[in-house]
């Protein structure tokens, strides 16, 4: 199976192909112009230089939350288009946190990705590997770093990963050494382990028209919404 997958769930650009587990392309950008302005002309390119056309693919990996509101839109929304552009491609969403997991598959123990949702909160999985599969033990969340962390089973390996596992080693894990934070190249998305999460779990592979986008918190549009209806509650 020929898989492309997409990452625009962060301030990383990530765009690959996969067939079965070989990776056959893959660049990741972190970039400052917006992933509306990026990601598709990466797909041009990771389509060209990986002697692939967009119908010879059987199905684009995609995350699809949490994450950043507009960036997820924006890979959802790009996937969507593919998929009308070419009736028989399936599609995959993917939870970052899942696809961030695999980051670290190599790795025996437990992997919690972290990212930072705001000060003090981030969204957390909870995953195991046996150093190549991977398996959810918890369902994504957003949660108090506190609730999660401060009475962490550290017994076992752990592994952090995404961009807040730094700043959660430095202050609940400074000196436990058997909490590990992913290197540079494993710590941020990318879309390669989109790719792998599918191969690992073709039940995520859907229509166009079911892809949804996982938030995990209510939008900045719903939180002003209810904010409203509040008030004119208490008129």
């Amino acid at each position: 199976m020929r898989i492309l997958g997409i990452d625009t769930s962060g301030k990383v650009a990530s765009v690959a192909v996969m067939e079965d587990s070989r990776l056959l392309w893959e660049k990741s950008v972190y970039t400052t112009l917006t992933h509306s302005q990026v990601i598709l002309p990466m797909v041009e390119q990771a389509l060209s230089e990986s002697g692939s056309e967009l119908c010879s693919i059987d199905c684009v990996a995609v995350a699809n939350g949490p994450g950043s509101y507009t960036g997820l839109r924006i890979g959802i929304g790009a996937v969507k288009g593919m998929c009308m552009g070419c009736e028989m491609l399936k599609c995959a969403g993917v939870s970052t946190l899942l696809a961030l997991a695999y980051n670290c598959a190599a790795f025996k123990g437990i992997i919690i990705p972290v990212m930072r949702a705001r000060p003090g909160i981030s969204y957390v999985g909870v995953f195991e590997s046996d150093g190549r599969r991977v398996t959810r033990k918890i369902r994504d969340k957003v949660t108090k770093d506190s609730d999660i962390f401060e009475n962490l089973d550290t017994t076992v390996p752990v592994m952090l990963t995404g961009d807040n596992a730094r700043a959660v080693k430095e202050q609940f894990f400074k000196d436990n050494d058997n909490v590990l934070t992913a290197n540079a190249a494993c710590e941020l998305q990318r879309a390669g382990s989109l790719c792998l999460a599918v191969n690992d779990n073709k039940d995520l592979i859907t229509q166009a028209d079911k892809l949804e986008v996982a938030y995990l918190q209510a939008t900045k549009a719903e939180k002003d919404k209810a904010h409203s209806d509040k008030q004119e509650e208490e008129k």
